[in-house]
């Protein structure tokens, strides 16, 4: 199943009740997961099946590591700053078809920042009016600003977005 074979063109849009946003770093030494809700999402694909755009909108207010104190210390200033900036926004800028999806190049943006992040989406399954695509990258925490010794809060942190989208 190719993506490009398989998704109509036009609109697809995020179901967010049933799409999610994880993310893995390393603290400590240890890795840490958590999740992030996901409240927007849509994708274009052209006539061809080519994909167009991407824009996705994360909720980092909301975000859960499952450790109270933690969720507080990344609403810090030096951390997520996430009394200023709530959310994290991605708008695809450039998108080439890669097996059974796209590698996509695009911009992120969180904490007042932005920076260029690569990643991969891909078609996890499509039966009727529905899909699930599987979106991976990986964010170097610095290029948003984020300073943390880097025994504290490891380097890279690697984001998995699942979206059940539908067209619109």
């Amino acid at each position: 199943m190719t993506a490009t074979s398989t998704l109509t063109s036009g609109v697809w849009r995020a179901d967010v009740r049933r799409s999610t946003a994880s993310f893995e770093v390393a603290n400590l030494g240890r890795g840490v997961h958590g999740t992030v809700p996901v409240t927007a999402g849509t994708l274009e694909i052209g006539a061809d099946g080519a994909l167009l755009a991407v824009h996705g909108t994360l909720d980092l207010g909301s975000i859960d590591t499952g450790n109270a104190r933690r969720d507080l210390d990344l609403r810090k200033p030096n951390l997520l700053d996430l009394d200023r900036h709530p959310t994290m926004t991605f708008h695809s800028t450039s998108a080439r078809a890669d097996g059974s999806g796209w590698h996509v190049t695009g911009t992120l943006s969180a904490r007042g920042a932005a920076t260029e992040l690569d990643g991969v989406v891909t078609l996890s399954s499509a039966e009727g009016a529905e899909a699930v695509l599987t979106a991976t990258t990986r964010l170097d925490r610095r290029t948003l600003g984020v300073r943390a010794p880097r025994l504290l809060i490891g380097r890279y942190v690697d984001i998995t977005v699942t979206a059940v989208v539908r067209p619109a």
